[in-house]
């Protein structure tokens, strides 16, 4: 299932980010810890690119990330140039308060009143740019829901004189490649709820689950996973929780166990889970290059 979201507000989302990254120093990049490449939207790294400007990456929601898969994607970012990275929860104090000093030290010359460090904050919707804003500033600033694509306009933010602030929408790209980010994108709430089927997605996890996090489904559910694949485990789940439908003679109700899971998961209920690691995202990428060149070999046209 080949999951796309790009409602029309981002075109023109990304049309200003583009015009305002010519006055920022340094872009703040949120991401998801338990996703952190696929939740790295590739139109910030273009334009960041352009712009020459160095990226802190925030590996946000880490308190729900595996903190083994957090410490390699650390890794993996700090050997990229340009970029620094920390793993944080933007509703702990004391992780956002770690954010101007880590940022200044990617654009040391500035850093008075006559040249203030100029933060633009990225990511796309649901990562929580609006509770790191709303910290930043210590008041509420930005609308903050559990939805994605909340905010809608960009806006500036002096916090001091050697501070300032662009707060940025969320943005998703045109074209989603790979079918796998997708669906991670979806479990983990970063795209809209028309843009995908929920039974779908929960599948997905739970055939992940079974294979790198089998103890935690066990310890919440109750149920043994030897021998079930995802299907099984929204089966299983609808068992164990009474999701039955209702005047069809006790027929499992799989949407409804399909949203406890997925609910569990997004809130941390299941326990600390990571989608993705480095080591993983690279298999996955010699997949899709593999699978693009037999594509394209099928379709080149007879010699003759």
């Amino acid at each position: 299932m080949a999951i796309q979201w790009f409602p029309g507000h981002m075109t023109s989302a990304r049309k200003k980010a583009a015009e305002t990254l010519a006055m920022a120093d340094v872009v703040v990049e949120v991401l998801d810890a338990r996703l952190p490449a696929a939740s790295s939207n590739p139109m910030i790294h273009e334009l960041r690119a352009f712009r020459q400007r160095p990226c802190l990456k925030l590996l946000n929601k880490a308190d729900l990330a595996d903190p083994e898969s957090t410490k390699a994607w650390l890794r993996h970012f700090s050997e990229q140039p340009g970029v620094s990275a920390v793993a944080i929860s933007c509703k702990k104090a004391g992780d956002v308060a770690k954010i101007p000093a880590l940022a200044q030290k990617l654009a040391p010359h500035r850093n008075d009143a006559v040249k203030p460090l100029r933060l633009m904050i990225m990511g796309i919707p649901n990562v929580g740019k609006s509770t790191l804003l709303n910290a930043l500033v210590k008041k509420k600033v930005a609308a903050v829901g559990d939805q994605p694509a909340v905010t809608k306009s960009q806006q500036r933010i002096d916090i001091s004189s050697r501070l300032t602030l662009y707060d940025t929408p969320g943005m998703l790209w045109p074209k989603i490649a790979d079918p796998v980010d997708g669906l991670m994108l979806a479990a983990s709430h970063a795209v809209g709820v028309n843009a995908y089927i929920g039974e779908d997605v929960a599948v997905f996890l739970a055939d992940y689950l079974v294979q790198a996090y089998p103890t935690l489904l066990t310890a919440r559910y109750g149920f043994a996973v030897d021998g079930l694949d995802g299907v099984g485990v929204i089966e299983a789940v609808a068992k164990k929780r009474g999701c039955l439908q209702k005047g069809r003679g006790g027929e499992f109700d799989l949407e409804k166990a399909s949203a406890v899971l997925l609910t569990d998961y997004r809130s941390g209920a299941l326990g600390r889970i990571s989608l993705e690691t480095p080591a993983l995202r690279e298999i996955r990428a010699r997949q899709l290059h593999a699978a693009a060149s037999t594509a394209d070999e099928e379709g080149e046209p007879e010699a003759g």
